[in-house]
């Protein structure tokens, strides 16, 4: 019985359309909003963040031939890193120690949200679910086990999903032109760097949503049309080089690969289309939503959404980003080949949907350098530090895949290597500390109401 409500818990929080309704509920119940408004909030955030996935999934299934067409063609083998992947492989071992770590890490973040300056509530409940499950694969390997795993572990995660929206924020001001909404995606550190390379080489670079397409060409401005057409040469060009027979026997199932390509190409199309509609839905109801919750529960939070929350609002750069970072992967992967390092191969889904963001971020700061340069740093970012995150994983880091994103890398690097050095006792000391810093500033400072990226500028 103990299991099956642990895994009904696990279930809603780890199910990003499930947590978000589920805010939504609580914030207009706490409005006192009447039955229908309620009713309508809940099942539109709830019905976004089903579109959102389903355009994911549509992404995600017109991606994965071309990675292992990528790979045929020019004949490279190495570590994928796939969240989703490492994940699935480190359930099974530490699966009881995540549930616990990502429960009480949630509610460590609304105390975080309630009792510092980070005033933000991480609503990526995939991503919550796959950083809980590392931080627990680092503190087991490093010794921690029972009530201490769970307390440094939960406090960890806490802070982590409070630290990196704030980071974000800066930027997500410029993107969106509001204070609104917060960012929860773990791959912050590469948009970051994104944004602040645009801020360094983007003077006078217009914006990617601004490019000047020659009358005959004007159709170009559709977004849905570019991606297509783009995407189409990008996968027939691929494919030829892979070779047809490749395809047909393994990818198509004997349908002609060309028209296999042509295929995928628009489903991708379709998918990204899919995400902006659904990205629309779910800011329209969970924004007004949020505001009983951050009135009464957590004064000024903010709701910290997945990526594609910012697509809308850059769509070529979307694109850009895409194709940049999966140069930069490519780039850094010829880097690791020359140096005889552990060779990271570029993945297709991370790169789309790190690289298409930090398009979007060094967009909003400096156009299209901005874009291109901030989201081609990205690649190389996303390429190298899995390299130095693999030693703290364990076992785990003899896998042919691991963590992609840079958040990851970068906390699981920090969190591994305190406790290689300072061992379990280290590791509790340094993580309490980490917490209590920022709630002594708070109340040091009588409870102002002001988020620590206010005191950043992008």
């Amino acid at each position: 019985m103990g299991k099956e409500i642990l895994k009904l818990i696990m279930d809603i929080l780890s199910e990003p359309a499930v947590l978000v309704s589920v805010i939504a509920l609580i914030g207009l119940l706490i409005q006192k909003k009447s039955a229908s408004d309620v009713i309508k909030g809940t099942t539109k955030s709830f019905l976004g963040f089903i579109v959102i996935s389903a355009g994911a999934g549509i992404l995600v299934s017109s991606l994965d031939p071309f990675g292992k067409m990528f790979q045929k063609a020019f004949d490279v083998n190495g570590v994928v890193p796939n969240n989703e992947a490492i994940v699935a492989m480190a359930l099974s071992e530490y699966g009881s120690s995540t549930a616990l770590i990502m429960f009480f890490g949630m509610l460590a973040n609304i105390l975080v949200a309630r009792f510092t300056n980070l005033k933000y509530i991480f609503l990526t409940g995939h991503h919550t679910l796959y950083m809980a499950c590392m931080i627990a694969v680092i503190l087991v390997v490093a010794g921690l086990k029972g009530f201490q795993l769970v307390l440094v572990g939960s406090l960890a995660l806490g802070l982590i999903m409070a630290i990196f929206p704030a980071i974000a924020q800066p930027f997500m001001r410029k993107i969106t032109g509001n204070d609104q909404v917060g960012f929860g995606h773990f791959s912050t550190l590469g948009y970051a760097l994104s944004g602040v390379i645009g801020s360094l080489v983007g003077k006078n670079s217009r914006s990617t949503e601004k490019i000047n397409f020659p009358k005959g060409l004007g159709f170009l401005r559709d977004s849905s049309i570019s991606i297509s057409l783009t995407m189409t040469i990008l996968y027939i060009i691929v494919a030829v080089i892979a070779g047809p027979d490749y395809i047909e026997e393994n990818l198509s199932g004997g349908k002609h690969f060309i028209v296999y390509s042509v295929i995928q190409a628009i489903t991708f199309a379709a998918g990204v289309f899919i995400i902006l509609s659904g990205v629309r839905l779910v800011l329209a109801e969970i924004v007004p939503a949020f505001k009983g919750i951050s009135n009464k529960l957590v004064p000024n939070a903010k709701p910290a959404l997945d990526c594609p929350i910012v697509f809308p609002y850059a769509p070529n750069a979307v694109l850009i980003g895409f194709f940049c970072s999966f140069l930069g992967g490519i780039v850094g992967m010829i880097i690791l080949s020359a140096v005889g390092a552990v060779i990271i191969l570029p993945g297709v889904v991370p790169h789309f949907f790190t690289g298409a963001t930090a398009g979007v971020f060094g967009n909003a700061t400096g156009g299209i350098r901005g874009a291109t340069i901030g989201s081609f740093a990205n690649g190389l970012l996303i390429t190298f530090l899995p390299v130095f995150l693999m030693p703290v994983l364990g076992d785990l880091g003899f896998a042919n895949t691991t963590f992609s994103d840079s958040d990851f890398g970068v906390s699981g690097i920090v969190l591994g290597y305190i406790a290689n050095y300072f061992s379990s006792t280290g590791i509790t000391i340094a993580v309490i500390a980490a917490v209590l810093i920022p709630v002594i500033l708070y109340f040091a400072r009588g409870k102002k109401n002001v988020s620590i990226d206010n005191s950043t500028n992008a």
